[in-house]
């Protein structure tokens, strides 16, 4: 039997992962500067399988406008050349037969604004997710009523779940922020 407790340090735990998966979803919109995990995400069609590009390569930025990718094994240049163009991330491999390098171009304004709305819509998604953990965590805490739990203990589990949705969504919206700045920094 659930109490009010552990549903309370559940939501906890999804509003964190739902954070977690924000901060892995901005880190993929590119704001002009090279970024490792910008790649991520991509499959390659490695030796008869699918295979994410990190597992095939070692990615590596050696400037702020520059990928270089690594692979394992030379053999799987044009693979992983294939795969960046079929991701349609924007961005243009060029191999020497060794490595593959990207150049990351600089942004126009349009471009920046663009990106800052992909980022925002990242951002709504994730507020979303925290209101269906707060939904569902609430039906759960009323669920306890039938339990012989008082109608006090469940408003006062239901303010506290209240109170983490808050946070959580302030959460997300420093992040936005942040990103935000990053995207328009020039």
């Amino acid at each position: 039997m659930a109490d009010i407790n552990s549903i309370i340090a559940d939501a906890k735990q999804k509003f964190e992962r739902a954070i977690t998966h924000l901060d892995e979803e901005l880190m993929k919109i590119r704001a002009g500067k090279a970024n490792p995990a910008m790649l991520n995400g991509i499959m390659v069609d490695a030796y008869g399988s699918v295979s994410p590009l990190s597992a095939v390569c070692s990615i590596s930025a050696a400037d702020a406008r520059m990928l270089v990718l690594q692979p394992w094994d030379k053999g799987q240049i044009q693979a992983i050349e294939k795969a960046i163009m079929q991701a349609n991330i924007g961005l243009t491999p060029q191999n020497d037969g060794m490595v593959i390098r990207i150049n990351i171009p600089p942004l126009t304004e349009e471009r920046r604004k663009e990106l800052v709305k992909q980022s925002k819509s990242e951002v709504e998604k994730s507020k979303v997710v925290i209101r269906n953990i707060r939904r569902d965590q609430n039906e759960s805490i009323k669920a306890l009523k039938k339990d012989g739990i008082s109608e006090d203990e469940i408003k006062g589990g239901e303010d506290r779940i209240q109170k983490l949705t808050d946070e959580h969504i302030a959460k997300t919206d420093k992040q936005f922020d942040a990103k935000e700045k990053e995207i328009m920094t020039v």
